[in-house]
């Protein structure tokens, strides 16, 4: 029996990707004088600093594709100056194209005329910034309700649907509190709940949470996969910090210099980083708390027992820790009803130590 084999950690398309919520192709986003005479020429394939000095243009986004599935939660990460702020504002078009293509729920957002792009954003898609943007001389209740008034909702219906959404992110009780009577936590669930009042289908998120304090940011996370598993709402999330991102993310995008470095689940970046800088990345990261059994499991051997308890093949690591040192027989790695291997408290172990020798 052979192990199971991980996906690509290059691959940037997922399964059914044609029926994927976001759909980016080709996506360029070059700043600068001419910079669409450059797509297709040699330059295009020059270094961000070569491009710079050889003609004044600045790549901000180099050739991304990807897809997003209904409900995932997709994270965008990458140091300050890699293109994740800029490849958020292309979605939407906050930032014009260079070219590429962008189909969000079967539409055209980069053919998309000013009125149809206006609706879009209204009816399809919210963003959640890192400042909060929130309208001081306005009530928590209205200032959730803002998009729906926008909208053209009427004053009674407008303010019903803000108080459920005031409720489902935490802040009853809080309706008619001014932003300025918030901590920086409370305002931005405020900004959080500003964004889910319209019922977008999907959410993108703009390092919303990097402003915050440790203690309130990872409060905000944990409020992030709340709302994720109550709405199943497809989310894009930027962030520079690892930690967050393999917390938050179904995939995760790492971008240098504009351009893709890897797409992949959090066990497959931490297991099998695509080069040097992704390594790097993930080096301190403690391998038990995010590699699945398929990364550590192996045959059975010759002889052995296969009476042991049964665990999903998506099982962390560490959450399998205790059923091994409990059994007196190897953990069966199963994916449904099927067998894919076996681990037992050694080769927990093997993972544990290892990375405490890092």
């Amino acid at each position: 029996m052979t192990a199971v084999t991980a996906p690509d950690p290059d691959t940037h398309v997922p399964a059914g990707a044609g029926d994927a919520a976001l759909s980016v192709r080709n996506l360029w986003k070059i700043f600068g004088k001419g910079s669409e005479r450059i797509i297709g020429t040699p330059d295009a394939d020059l270094s961000r600093a070569d491009l710079k000095e050889k003609t004044g243009c600045v790549v901000g986004v180099k050739d991304v594709s990807f897809d997003v599935a209904p409900g995932e939660v997709f994270v965008v990460m990458g140091l300050s100056g890699s293109g994740k702020s800029t490849l958020v504002r292309l979605l939407t078009r906050l930032i014009e194209p260079t070219a590429g293509e962008v189909v969000m729920d079967g539409h055209d957002i980069v053919s998309a005329s000013e009125r149809e792009l206006r609706d879009l954003r209204r009816t399809h898609t919210s963003m959640v910034f890192q400042h909060f943007g929130l309208l001081p001389h306005r009530q928590v209740l209205d200032n959730v309700a803002y998009g729906l008034e926008v909208r053209g909702m009427g004053k009674r219906e407008r303010r019903a649907k803000a108080s459920e959404i005031v409720e489902l992110v935490g802040l009853k009780g809080y309706e008619h509190s001014y932003p300025d009577q918030l901590s920086g936590g409370m305002q931005q669930r405020v900004g959080l709940a500003r964004a889910l009042a319209s019922d977008p289908s999907l959410l993108l998120f703009d390092e919303p949470f990097s402003a915050l304090d440790p203690l309130i940011r990872r409060d905000m996370q944990n409020e992030v996969i709340r709302l994720h598993r109550e709405l199943g709402k497809t989310m894009v999330f930027i962030t520079h910090d690892l930690q967050e991102a393999l917390k938050l993310g179904d995939r995760i995008l790492i971008m240098r210099d504009g351009a893709i470095v890897q797409i992949g689940t959090p066990d497959e970046v931490v297991a099998r980083p695509a080069d040097d800088y992704v390594k790097d990345f993930v080096s301190e990261v403690p391998k038990s708390h995010v590699l699945t059994l398929k990364w550590v499991m192996r045959e059975p051997r010759a002889g052995e027992s296969l009476e042991g308890p049964a665990l999903p093949v998506t099982t962390i690591v560490r959450q399998a820790a205790r059923a091994a040192i409990a059994s007196d027989h190897p953990i069966r790695v199963m994916d449904g009803d099927t067998l894919l291997g076996v681990v037992d408290e050694d080769d927990i172990m093997r993972v544990v130590v290892a990375e405490e020798q890092v």
